[in-house]
């Protein structure tokens, strides 16, 4: 079993690797060696946003690594704070341009209300703006810039708005799923309504390294402890994104060909660690 060969299968047919490179941190100058890197040892799908400001660099990584364009799926993000349709358009052409390619595999709202939180936004849902993203959205796709359409950060309440309201469902939420925040209810809803759930952070940014509790379940099965939270959020039915600019590690990272107990599942399951701004 090479998890870099397996995929899931989107709303509308659309092929999704099952394991991607994140580049949240990864900066302009350091993304194009870790995007080539990650492609070079098998990696086929590639996560960037427009507010990880590294859209140039993944695409000089992906043009770098010499594999044709339409075996690379590439993902993006909308900026949480742009919320009307004409930024929407803009925004989409902007980042096809910086990632100088023809179509995005995947589109996604980063967020489904500005962040950081400001105190005049309190009880404020943003359905209406969302819904006009979305529209800005759908039409690229209907127009072929975009492959797949999705969000991310989304709680049921802003998956539902867009169910409702709007032609196409989102077809991913992307959201922190790992070891210690098992987003349970959340991923549930998403794969009842058929939407992928992709799991960011499945090491919890570092935090949850050294931690006894799970370094104890890595070691019954030798593994490393990255390792594990990646299997765990696999056996969660997700797409799992660790971020990494170092070849090393994104060979390891790949390396979860075992299978981890519904026993020790339901430990990992109990342990709570929330994120750390919560």
């Amino acid at each position: 079993m090479n998890i870099l060969q397996e995929d899931m299968e989107l709303a509308n047919g659309v092929k999704i690797p099952t394991l991607g490179l994140g580049t949240w941190k990864s900066h302009n100058d350091t993304a194009p060696q870790a995007v080539e890197d990650a492609i070079d040892v098998g990696y086929r799908h590639i996560d960037s946003a427009r507010v990880y400001r590294n859209e140039e660099g993944v695409g000089q990584g992906l043009r770098a690594s010499g594999v044709p364009r339409d075996q690379v799926f590439v993902t993006t993000k909308v900026p949480e704070d742009l919320k009307t349709y004409d930024e929407v358009v803009e925004c989409i052409d902007e980042s096809l341009r910086r990632l100088n390619v023809d179509y995005i595999d995947l589109l996604l709202i980063h967020g489904p209300s500005p962040w950081p939180p400001q105190p005049e936004d309190a009880g404020k849902t943003y359905f209406d703006e969302n819904v006009a993203v979305w529209q800005a959205m759908e039409e690229a796709y209907h127009d072929g810039k975009l492959r797949a359409i999705g969000v991310s950060n989304f709680e049921i309440p802003d998956l539902q708005n867009l169910i409702d309201r709007c032609e196409v469902a989102p077809m991913v939420n992307q959201v922190e799923v790992r070891v210690g925040y098992p987003e349970t209810e959340l991923t549930e809803f998403c794969q009842a309504h058929d939407i992928v759930v992709e799991a960011y952070s499945p090491i919890g940014t570092g935090m949850l390294l050294g931690n006894p509790e799970i370094e104890a379940v890595a070691e019954k099965y030798g593994v490393t402890l990255p390792q594990l939270c990646i299997r765990y959020t696999l056996q969660k039915g997700c797409v799992s994104l660790p971020k990494s600019i170092h070849r090393n590690f994104m060979i390891e990272n790949a390396k979860v060909d075992f299978e981890i107990s519904d026993e020790d599942m339901a430990a990992l399951d109990a342990i709570d660690i929330p994120p750390e701004d919560d």
